[in-house]
């Protein structure tokens, strides 16, 4: 290890384009990118209600973020073309949903007597193993992990019936995947199609208030506003939400997942008191290395503009992420969230012993690791080997300055450092 100060967080280099996107951006280099894909809010606004026949978005506390993340991402992301048209129709699609959620309501009023009992959320430093602990969860027959069209799509409510066979299924496959078609090499990174059980943020982003959202283009004064709010709103929204989606394929117990839940724990008790909480854990280091690689890819894909991890210290940089572990021994010690009902995970366990790693889990939860549970595990396995999309290459700050920053962390949860 090295003495140094960490090196600058600069180093990151994009990903070749593909060459579809290549040609698309240089055929259209002359063309006014602002007037064929305009950013404004009231005009998005006027677009969704127009489309859906529908007016009424329900209580306005999604309008604030909504209108500084366009006003952000016009004036910050420097997006591209592609990424403009990209942009525009996402927040679209998420205004329009918001109209149908809310009408469902209206016209049901019933949904609201859905009760959500003991959901079990997954979260974690992101890149720390909370995807593959949520994917073998999801085999039990015990959990129902929201498929990911269903997220993206939820309205008219799926019903039980056709819920394998819905409609909407082929165009949420398309939407879902077309990361992996603007950057290759973001499928070594994530997974995606529309049955794998996808995270709380994604759902979040009808809200507004969803770091997924301050993931997707370059726009600081949105995260920094975002980073400071109140997410009671967020968390009350994705529960009518949950509510929505069991209403007529019932589930009997909701496995959720997010990485963003570890900044908002205190938060998410309140709105869901009787939850349980798997708390993953992994090397920082390890992690953070790999996050600015995968944001690096995600700015990216929208914009030409040079990845800067300084505009997102809060976010990006060792000093933030640790503050932000720190912050979750503090609401333990402290008594903000229930530490009985937080139950902790390492990674290097997962990896080493996937298995008997979740024999454990289970016991901590108090629920039967049964046969059926332990065979679909087993067979998922031996069906997903590592680096099937190829493996996911970062730098890693090693300095011990970095190092340290993270030693009441690794100590208190006893997180081995990874080579």
């Amino acid at each position: 290890m090295s003495n140094e100060a960490p090196a600058p967080m600069h180093y990151w280099q994009p990903p070749e384009r593909p060459e579809w996107l290549s040609a698309f951006l240089k055929e259209t280099q002359a063309w006014d990118a602002n007037a064929v894909a305009p950013l404004q809010a009231d005009e998005m606004i006027a677009t969704a209600q127009r489309r859906t026949g529908l007016t009424d978005f329900g209580p306005d506390y999604w309008r604030e973020p909504f209108e500084i993340l366009v006003r952000s991402a016009e004036e910050e992301a420097d997006m591209h073309l592609f990424g403009r048209l990209w942009t525009r129709q996402e927040l679209i699609l998420f205004l329009e949903t918001r109209l149908k959620i809310e009408a469902e309501y209206k016209a049901h009023p019933e949904i609201e007597d859905e009760v959500i009992d003991q959901p079990v959320f997954i979260t974690g430093l992101p890149r720390s193993g909370t995807s593959i602990l949520f994917e073998l969860l999801a085999q039990d027959k015990q959990f129902m992990a929201p498929a990911n069209w269903e997220f993206l799509l939820p309205c008219p409510p799926p019903e039980a019936t056709t819920y394998r066979t819905d409609p909407r299924v082929p165009r949420a496959h398309d939407l879902i995947t077309q990361p992996g078609r603007v950057a290759p090499t973001f499928r070594s990174m994530h997974e995606m199609g529309a049955w794998i059980p996808n995270e709380c943020a994604v759902a979040w982003r009808m809200t507004f208030r969803s770091p997924h959202l301050a993931a997707a283009f370059q726009a600081p004064t949105f995260a920094t506003w975002l980073f400071s709010a109140d997410q009671t709103p967020m968390y009350a929204d994705y529960k009518r939400l949950l509510k929505l989606l069991q209403w007529k394929n019932p589930r009997e117990r909701w496995l959720l997942k997010s990485p963003e839940h570890q900044s908002f724990l205190p938060t998410l008790f309140k709105v869901f008191p009787d939850a349980e909480v798997v708390m993953t854990h992994r090397d920082p280091v390890r992690a953070q290395g790999s996050v600015i690689n995968l944001l690096g890819t995600f700015y990216w894909m929208r914009s030409d503009k040079p990845f800067d991890a300084q505009a997102y210290e809060q976010l990006l940089t060792p000093e933030g992420t640790a503050a932000r572990l720190d912050q979750v021994i503090d609401w333990i010690e402290g008594g903000a969230v229930p530490a009985d009902r937080v139950i902790h995970s390492r990674y290097a366990d997962l990896v080493d012993a996937p298995v008997q790693t979740l024999e454990s889990l289970y016991e901590k939860l108090g629920l039967p690791f049964t046969e059926q549970a332990r065979g679909a595990v087993e067979a998922y396995l031996s069906g997903k080997p590592r680096h099937k999309f190829g493996a996911h290459h970062y730098t890693v700050d090693q300095a011990d300055h970095t190092r340290a920053l993270f030693s009441r962390y690794q100590s208190y949860f006893d997180v081995p450092s990874e080579a």
